[in-house]
């Protein structure tokens, strides 16, 4: 029987965080939380004679975005009305880029778990970057349909790669790549929550070493990385059976069920003829000088690449550390913040990558929630290595500053968790275990040497942690010495 594989191709829409609006004044605000139909005018609203002016802000992120991706920044630009209708797009047509986009012929590395399990490095073009202006929301209750316009006419940008992808694995790492830079740029901050990330993904499967593109579905609206992970892979099982039972695909638009996990389709998948594309009458031609590109380029701030690297080469960091502390840009400034703090760079990101990201995970939080500043983890940390308190009692530390943000010193004075570095203390608790303990300490003179970790663990015990291991460690050491020199 033939193998198949996937050939897939994204399509994402993201929103530039501009103040203000594409083609309007309107403030670009949070549309899942602000008071629907507030921050609306005559042209988001398609108000007869009211005519667009382009956003410059949108304009530039737009250019930012293509550089950040190594395309081409076009210097001939021009709009064009996709017309098509639905009750959140109140022109009756959408103001995008057609024929002309701001980007073009890019691309973008990302890696993968090769088949032998070791990470690969692949490039992934980039069709276009094009900018255009989002519709309103639509709410469903009951049998009505109620339309915010708040969103109307925020600027989107939408990127398009070539269909290079041949797995899932490497959609998602594309997507999270993508959502880092757009971060690290400050062109959009990466909260899928409140839609300002969504991804369009095409889908077809193929014999695995042709080079046929077969028919391909297009999933649209999916809102998370995971959705759309979840989603191509259903489809491109579904594909995969439809030809192994020597069926076809059709061309269509689908849906995904979140609940069920299975695409649906929704419609036939339109063609560009179908749109009516034309040039935007009321905008004329955008044309690009070479010398506002050189400007943009040179403010570019440094990318998630050249921030691993640096992390590698001045710290001493591991690559897979590097990659896990910048993949996220508020993880690398929180971290960054932290060496500030006279953090050691090593133990920071142990702490960080091990600790907090359990938190995190485990409270579904981001590290931007957390109570717990860089320089309070750093003070932690250190009083692990001035010998103030050991690494399991940190670590309750830790979860009760998590809990109510405070210092760690008060923390540890209140629970009476310092480590208990009086010499003449432990050498009692020392003198009574060998006393009590006859047969393991002759065991130990005897040769098996093993058995001081036993030792070291009952004085552990009876200090319920607190006690200095390394210093119990060199008492038991001098004490067992005395003991073989009067024997």
């Amino acid at each position: 029987m033939a193998t198949y594989e996937p050939v897939i191709g994204l399509e994402v829409h993201a929103e530039l965080l501009t103040e203000s609006k594409m083609f309007c004044p309107c403030a670009v605000v949070d549309a899942t939380s602000a008071a629907p139909n507030q921050h609306i005018c005559p042209v988001c609203t398609a108000q007869p004679g009211a005519l667009p002016v382009i956003n410059r802000q949108a304009v530039e992120y737009a250019m930012m975005v293509g550089l950040a991706l190594n395309c081409q920044i076009n210097r001939f630009n021009q709009f064009s009305r996709k017309s098509y209708f639905y009750p959140d797009l109140p022109k009756g047509y959408q103001i995008t880029q057609y024929e002309h986009p701001i980007a073009s012929n890019g691309w973008l590395d990302i890696e993968v778990a090769g088949s032998d399990g070791q990470v690969i490095s692949k490039r992934i073009g980039i069709r276009r970057a094009h900018m255009e202006e989002d519709t309103g929301k639509s709410t469903h209750v009951g049998d009505a349909s109620l339309v915010d316009l708040n969103r109307a006419g925020v600027p989107l940008l939408e990127i398009v790669s070539e269909p290079d992808f041949r797995s899932v694995e490497e959609i998602e790492a594309y997507a999270r790549k993508l959502r880092s830079i757009l971060q690290y740029l400050g062109v959009n901050h990466g909260d899928m929550s409140k839609g300002v990330l969504r991804f369009e993904a095409n889908v077809s499967v193929r014999e695995a070493g042709s080079n046929v593109l077969n028919t391909r579905t297009e999933i649209k609206n999916l809102n998370s990385i995971r959705s759309m992970v979840r989603a191509s892979r259903f489809e491109i099982a579904r594909q995969t059976e439809v030809y192994e039972n020597g069926g076809e695909v059709k061309q269509q638009t689908l849906g995904f069920n979140e609940v069920t996990g299975e695409t649906r389709s929704q419609r036939s998948k339109e063609t560009a003829s179908d749109y009516r594309y034309f040039p935007e009458p009321d905008l004329p031609p955008l044309m690009i000088d070479p010398a506002w590109v050189d400007e943009l380029r040179a403010k570019l701030p440094e990318l998630p690449d050249a921030k691993r690297g640096r992390f590698v080469t001045a710290f001493g960091l591991s690559e897979d550390d590097a990659a896990v502390l910048v993949s996220d840009k508020a993880i690398a400034d929180y971290y960054e913040t932290g060496l500030k703090a006279k953090g050691d760079p090593q133990k920071l990101a142990n702490w960080i990558t091990i600790e907090l990201f359990r938190y995190l995970n485990e409270a579904n939080l981001e590290i931007t929630d957390l109570k717990v500043g860089p320089a309070q983890l750093v003070a932690l940390i250190n009083m692990v290595e001035d010998g103030q308190i050991n690494n399991n009692t940190a670590k309750d530390v830790l979860a009760i500053m998590l809990e109510d943000g405070r210092e760690a010193a008060p923390i540890v004075e209140e629970k009476g968790w310092g480590l208990i570095s009086d010499t003449s203390e432990l050498e009692a608790i020392i003198d009574n275990l060998i006393e009590g303990n006859p047969d393991p300490v002759h065991s130990y003179l005897g040769g098996k040497e093993g058995l001081l970790g036993w030792f070291i663990g009952q004085v552990m015990k009876e200090t319920k942690g607190q006690a200095d291991a390394a210093l119990v460690r060199d008492l038991f050491a001098k004490k067992f010495d005395t003991l073989r020199e009067q024997s």
